[in-house]
């Protein structure tokens, strides 16, 4: 008898409930959005920035190759004239002018000697270059504080792109908003790694993703984690000697006491304490006569400064009249670097006396800051080190706007050319007290950094607006956990 099998019916499991699509928290939706809209508007000057910095950053390679008979002897020799007989034949070369600076050269270095010159507007001079062992002129620039043509030409490209005031406000936009695109989005990328945030996740790129956005993204993320302590000090450094944050800025260090000190070349309490009185004699009416100094003075204050422990590169201020003491001011901005300073009558006696040990913290902080976003605090290191901070910017850049661009719709009936912005999370319905702490904040950052505030209002209050009467015509559109992938 054939026996038929038992064949149970196999009972189908239950289907998962499917999970339902995070939402967008407040702060997020409001940040994401931020940083696409800052990186889409202010990346232009950014990059223009990052370009102009590679170039600045080798300007002294530059000068050298452009400026070498100027600069630079061809054969040094073992000992150099005098001082006074370099400042002589620079005088001979330029006969006209007040004399003003003078620069000795030392190894290869020529000697330069400062002329003002009345064609000239009080930030610029004729500057003499002077083999300062034969005494042969070697050339002739007219420099901008004590910078080449060329070096000029780069720092307004840099700094206002030839446009004066109004081009000096690209880059102070650009150095408001660096700092905070950068955290932004370290941010952002912390917050897309939750669960996993290993370090090869976080610095490294996806390599496993052979195109798109999560390829493109992975580069982005990566390469800006390794900038961003680099981006944030020259954010602040930038900031530092721009137009309106920059006068902000000084106002705090007055305030707090902390401005770069410098010696006091008044002689005439110097004298008159001395009892030498021996700078001029006292008219009837109390004043001191101002006789004209002797230019000739200038070896021996140099050798005074020596003998004061000035090493390096020094820059000699000559006064305008004997009641005027001569100042001899260290120039070497390289780590450690030389600021001393020192007063001194044409006598080679010390009046007064300023190390650069003795500055206040924050003035230190801000001429180490100064040089090192130039590219000089450490010399050639420092150069690279800015040149690829500011290559690795132009990359994050590129790679922004490739995200979106790789993130249009292409579908033949919703074709777009580029990528439509983050969903909107409904950040107005951020907590109370968020509100309260975070708006006197924004104004008060707003009004230290007006470029930064100013920008940052607008976009509150458009998006503010478009989120308050937009929500009103359509339903909100749940976020998906990866809303910028495709």
């Amino acid at each position: 008898m054939a026996i038929t099998p038992d064949i149970t019916e196999p009972v189908a499991a239950p289907p998962t409930p499917a999970r339902a699509p995070r939402q967008q928290s407040a702060f997020g939706g409001l940040l994401l959005r931020l940083h696409f809209y800052a990186g889409l508007l202010v990346a232009p000057f950014l990059l223009v920035a990052a370009a102009t910095g590679i170039l600045f950053a080798v300007t002294p390679q530059l000068e050298k190759a452009v400026y070498s008979t100027e600069l630079t002897v061809d054969n040094p020799g073992s000992a150099a004239l005098p001082l006074a007989d370099q400042v002589a034949a620079a005088r001979a070369a330029h006969p006209s002018g007040d004399l003003l600076t003078v620069r000795p050269g030392a190894g290869d270095a020529t000697t330069q000697v400062d002329f003002s010159d009345p064609a000239l507007d009080a930030d610029h001079q004729h500057t003499v270059y002077v083999d300062p062992y034969t005494g042969e002129v070697t050339g002739q620039l007219t420099t901008w504080w004590t910078a080449t043509p060329l070096n000029e030409w780069l720092d307004n490209l840099h700094a206002n792109l030839h446009l004066g005031e109004t081009g000096a406000l690209y880059s102070e936009l650009a150095a408001s908003w660096l700092g905070v695109i950068a955290l932004g989005g370290v941010f952002l990328w912390w917050r897309r790694l939750a669960g996993n945030r290993q370090a090869r996740r976080l610095l490294a790129p996806d390599l496993s993703a052979k195109k798109g956005v999560r390829r493109t993204r992975g580069w982005h993320a990566a390469t800006g984690m390794w900038l961003t302590v680099g981006l944030l000090f020259l954010s602040v450094t930038g900031l530092t000697w721009s137009n309106h944050a920059g006068a902000n800025f000084d106002d705090v260090i007055d305030s707090l006491g902390a401005s770069r000190p410098a010696v006091s070349t008044d002689l005439t309490g110097a004298a008159s304490a001395a009892g030498g009185g021996h700078h001029g004699g006292m008219t009837t009416g109390g004043a001191t006569e101002a006789a004209p100094v002797d230019p000739a003075a200038i070896t021996t204050v140099y050798q005074s400064a020596r003998d004061a422990g000035l090493t390096g590169a020094v820059s000699i201020a000559v006064p305008a009249d004997a009641n005027t003491a001569w100042s001899v001011t260290g120039n070497d901005s390289l780590w450690p670097v030389g600021r001393d300073s020192v007063a001194m009558d044409s006598t080679g006696h010390i009046v007064e006396r300023v190390d650069f040990a003795d500055w206040p913290l924050l003035a230190k902080l801000t001429q180490w800051g100064i040089y090192a976003h130039m590219g000089q605090l450490f010399g050639l290191a420092n150069q690279i080190v800015l040149a690829a901070l500011a290559s690795g910017l132009i990359c994050v850049i590129i790679w922004g706007y490739r995200m979106w661009w790789q993130r249009r719709p292409t579908r033949a009936d919703r074709r777009a050319p580029v990528g439509a912005a983050p969903a909107r999370g409904n950040w107005t319905g951020l907590p109370a007290w968020s509100v309260a702490v975070g708006l006197p904040a924004i104004f008060a950052v707003g009004w230290f950094l007006p470029l930064f505030g100013i920008p940052l209002l607008a976009f509150l209050a458009v998006d503010f607006l478009i989120a308050t009467f937009g929500s009103r015509k359509r339903p909100a559109i749940p976020v998906s956990p990866a809303p910028l992938d495709r």
